[in-house]
């Protein structure tokens, strides 16, 4: 396989087929992200990515994600050959997804993702990060809650599943209520099928890490991050059935709720580890990991 540099995929995406088809992240300007930092974003030539796929194909997979950070602001005649050439290959795969921001969503129109589900792409990733317009300035998020709203309302009108991510800790202790307010709103109002809240870590290459080694920037610490996934999850108010996730490795508790049905029982469990304040219900610092 053609593998440049490090290759992200979500979590679900552990067993699929991965195909790189862009290197590198189209807006790769987020202060707390330091994958792609080294990396100008550029897309593979089709032949790479058709001999990848042949060379993959060869295990049989069911599921196939084409990476990395922003596959979904190709043309969709690329994209629409890729995904084609990938079910070509494997008669049993029944699901591609790939990553896409805001701006990607936004610049086709319904019918233009309606023609990429037809030809196979089922899932879409979106990182959310934040519900609050200063916190996604700071961080230069390059999108606002209402245009990401926009975007999720596009992707589900054309029949594609949504997944989307948020970021504990991404306000720091100053902005940490509002952060986790706004953001559950958000995700309420957009009522994703998925949703996961992954925790910041302070990377050494990126420009948020350099404002914590400034003073400039406080992380909560473990059960304030806690708290603000109650809050996340106490006012998300989702119209459709969501499953939220905090599994991700960067956590410190792991959970699984189908919203709204288990929200109740959800926050119960976090109102007890908050009051406990016991440690060793967590996850230890060693096993975190992005």
């Amino acid at each position: 396989m053609d593998y440049i540099g490090n290759i992200i995929r979500p979590p679900s995406e552990a067993y699929s087929m991965i195909v790189q088809v862009t290197v590198g992240c189209s807006h790769n300007m987020c202060t707390f992200c330091g994958t792609y930092k080294d990396e100008k974003f550029r897309v593979k030539d089709i032949a790479t990515i058709k001999r990848d796929i042949d060379e993959a194909s060869r295990r049989g997979h069911t599921r196939a994600f084409l990476a990395d950070g922003d596959v979904l602001i190709l043309p969709n005649h690329t994209l629409r050959e890729i995904i084609e050439y990938a079910y070509k290959k494997n008669p049993s795969l029944e699901r591609v997804g790939v990553y896409a921001n805001t701006k990607s969503i936004i610049r086709k129109t319904v019918d233009e993702l309606r023609e990429l589900r037809e030809a196979g792409l089922g899932i879409v990733y979106q990182g959310i990060e934040s519900g609050n317009k200063e916190i996604l300035r700071k961080i230069k998020k390059g999108a606002f809650p209402d245009r990401m709203a926009e975007s999720a309302e596009k992707v589900k009108a054309a029949g594609i599943l949504l997944s989307q991510t948020v970021l504990l800790g991404i306000g720091g202790v100053e902005s940490s209520r509002v952060h986790a307010e706004d953001t559950g709103r958000l995700l309420g109002r957009m009522s994703p099928d998925f949703a996961s809240a992954l925790t910041v870590m302070l990377l050494p290459n990126t420009e948020l890490y350099r404002d914590w080694r400034a003073g400039k920037f406080n992380l909560p610490d473990k059960f304030g991050l806690l708290q603000e996934l109650r809050t996340m999850i106490e006012n998300m108010h989702v119209r459709s059935r969501c499953l939220f996730t905090s599994n991700h490795a960067s956590n410190y508790l792991p959970l699984r709720a189908y919203l709204p049905d288990e929200k109740e029982k959800t926050l119960a469990l976090l109102d007890e580890v908050l009051r406990l304040k016991d440690e060793r219900l967590l996850k230890p610092e060693y096993l975190r990991a992005l």
